[in-house]
C-alpha cells in the first residue's frame, strides 16, 4: 500500500489532536500519584490514602489545593531539601502547561504547512513538535524524580516502619502524559516524512 502525502499529514493531525487532549486531561486530573494504605486494624493510617495531581491533593474525598502551591509557599519555613523539591515542582507546573500551549500553536502551524505543502514549513513544524515532546518529557521525568525524592524524604522522617502499610504508585494521569509525549514524537516524525515526500516530488521533474 502506497503512503500518500494526505495520509501522512492527516495521521500527524490526529496524533497532534490526541496528544493535546491527553496532556490537557492529564493536567486537569489528580491521579498522578496514588497513596494507598493497608491499616490492618491501625485506624490512624486510614486517612493517609490519597491521590494527587499537579495542583491539588485529594485525601478522603476532600481536595486540598493550597497544600501543593509551590509559588505561594513561604520559603523561609522550609529546609534546603524541601526548597529543592518546591523548585522542582515549580518547574514541572511551568513545563507541562507550556508544552500544552505550544501544542495548540503547533496544530495551527501543521495545518498551514500542510495546505501550503511546503517542505520548509513542514520540517519547521516537525521540529516544533519535537520541542514540545522534549518539554513534555522533561516535565514528566522531573515529576517522577520529584515524587521519588518526596517519598525518600518521608521515609527519612518517619522511618521504614512508618511506611510499612503504605503503598505508593503512579496513576493514569501520568500515563496520559506519557502517551501525549509519544504522540508528539510521532506527529513530528510523520510531518518530517511528509516534508521529505514533497521535496522528492518537487525535485523529480528537475531530475528528469
Amino acid at each position: 500500500m502506497k503512503v500518500t502525502f494526505g495520509s501522512l499529514v492527516i495521521s500527524a493531525g490526529v496524533c497532534g489532536i490526541l496528544s493535546f487532549a491527553f496532556l490537557a486531561t492529564s493536567l486537569g486530573t489528580d491521579y498522578w500519584y496514588i497513596i494507598e494504605t493497608n491499616p490492618s486494624n491501625m485506624s490512624d493510617l486510614e486517612d493517609m490514602s490519597s491521590h494527587s495531581g499537579l495542583w491539588s491533593i485529594n485525601e478522603g474525598g476532600k481536595m486540598h489545593a493550597d497544600s501543593i502551591d509551590s509559588f505561594a509557599a513561604d520559603y523561609s519555613r522550609y529546609s534546603e531539601t524541601e526548597l529543592h523539591m518546591l523548585n522542582m515542582h515549580s518547574a514541572i507546573v511551568v513545563l507541562l502547561p507550556l508544552s500544552l500551549v505550544l501544542l495548540l500553536f503547533g496544530g495551527i502551524c501543521g495545518l498551514v504547512s500542510s495546505l501550503a505543502q511546503s517542505p520548509v514549513l513542514l520540517t519547521g513544524t516537525a521540529s516544533y513538535f519535537f520541542v514540545c515532546s522534549l518539554l513534555t518529557l522533561s516535565g514528566v521525568s522531573l515529576y517522577i524524580i520529584y515524587s521519588n525524592q518526596a517519598l525518600a524524604e518521608t521515609e527519612r522522617l518517619v522511618g521504614k516502619e512508618g511506611l510499612a502499610f503504605v503503598h505508593t504508585s503512579f496513576g493514569w494521569s501520568l500515563g496520559l502524559a506519557w502517551l501525549s509525549y509519544g504522540l508528539e514524537l510521532l506527529a513530528g516524525v510523520l510531518l518530517l516524512s511528509a516534508a521529505r515526500m514533497v521535496k522528492r516530488q518537487h525535485s523529480s521533474p528537475t531530475m528528469a
